[in-house]
């Protein structure tokens, strides 16, 4: 008897201990969580040095006390009317567009399941670029006008598409989003073909996409929708990793169907204001996504996002102004630049929906 006890409670001295099953749960739990911390806090650290650079340095540099000094008041000549009424408003305006910009593609790869699933891909911000076209060229419209102009053409276009490739989105969508695409560059085209030298360069300036010139009070009515939609767009967006798992499994683990629905309207609607603030700002919503979901273990990471498309249009901006000597090019030529390469690679990888259904 004794044998018998010594043997059933007693383990050799070199036999492994036992597994505790909670415990690793909670460290595999525990790792994505570290690892999410610490791409925030670089994406973070990051923007805060790109958003440094945009208003401390350049042509004119501002020291940190004087900065200061002008945000509370003191006028100091030159330097307040540089930093108040050219390098923040630009580096504010970059900070707001790449937040919309970020967050738009990452709900729209991450609902769709396909990294082609972009704004900037399935004609949402050429929605966008054409309405204004038409309004600004041919109606004679200016300011707030042609702002409200782009986004009932981005929601529109974004609704035509969405109709048009049915409740299955997937690989259909992104082809019907790249007719769409294509037809509204065809309006853009037509348009300038309409217009004279003066009414086209403002066009071309408008389509470019840019942070200049832009006046507080747009800063502000955006950075006010942003207010009210990024907040929406986190509590809906609670559940984003499991829609990555398809609508069956999704409604299986009680996520509605409505709700992605819901959740790419919410990322269409950010597309367009931030093209209506400063116009169709290339491939920011395709970059985004990409390089938070990387950094990031593979994991959807909506603030991620936001914080990798502020970075991209905050940085872009910075380089469009002084990387070439005595030249000035506006930010959507820099992401452009930047990612039609990436659009390639990724084609290349042949990584362009594997998943999608």
């Amino acid at each position: 008897m004794t044998v018998l006890l010594t043997s059933a409670h007693t383990r050799p001295v070199d036999a492994p201990a036992p597994v505790d099953a909670v415990d690793v749960v909670r460290r595999a739990r525990r790792a994505p969580r570290r690892r999410h911390r610490l791409v925030v806090g670089g994406l973070g650290a990051a923007l805060f040095v790109a958003f440094a650079a945009r208003v401390l340095l350049g042509d004119y540099t501002v020291t940190i006390p004087d900065f200061f000094r002008i945000l509370t008041g003191t006028d100091i000549p030159g330097a307040s009317y540089i930093v108040l009424e050219s390098k923040l408003p630009r580096a504010v305006l970059a900070l707001l567009t790449g937040v919309a910009f970020g967050v738009a593609g990452g709900l729209f790869q991450t609902t769709l399941r396909n990294p082609l699933a972009s704004p900037d891909i399935i004609g949402v911000n050429l929605g966008a670029s054409a309405v204004a076209v038409v309004a600004i060229a041919l109606w004679g419209w200016q300011g707030l006008s042609v702002s409200i102009a782009a986004i009932i053409g981005a929601i529109t276009v974004a609704l035509v598409v969405r109709l048009v490739a049915g409740p299955h989105g997937g690989h259909r969508l992104i082809l019907v989003g790249i007719g769409a695409a294509a037809a509204m560059q065809s309006v853009i085209q037509y348009v300038f073909t309409r217009v004279d030298e003066y009414d086209a360069q403002l066009v071309l300036r408008w389509l470019t996409g840019s942070v200049n010139g832009v006046a507080w009070p747009t800063i502000r009515l955006l950075a006010l929708v942003l207010l009210v939609l990024l907040p929406l767009t986190w509590w809906l967006g609670r559940s984003l990793r499991i829609s990555e798992l398809g609508d069956d499994t999704a409604a299986g683990l009680g996520v509605p169907g409505a709700r992605s629905e819901l959740l790419l309207l919410l990322g269409v609607v950010l597309c367009a204001v931030a093209v209506a603030a400063a116009g169709p700002i290339a491939f920011v919503s395709f970059l985004a996504g990409p390089i938070a979901r990387a950094l990031n273990g593979g994991r959807t990471t909506l603030l991620g996002s936001a914080l990798a498309g502020a970075v991209i249009v905050v940085a872009a901006d910075y380089l469009g102004s002084y990387l070439i000597p005595d030249t000035n090019l506006p930010v959507g030529v820099v992401t452009g630049a930047i990612g039609a390469p990436f659009l390639l690679w990724l084609l290349a990888r042949g990584r362009t929906g594997r998943r999608a259904a």
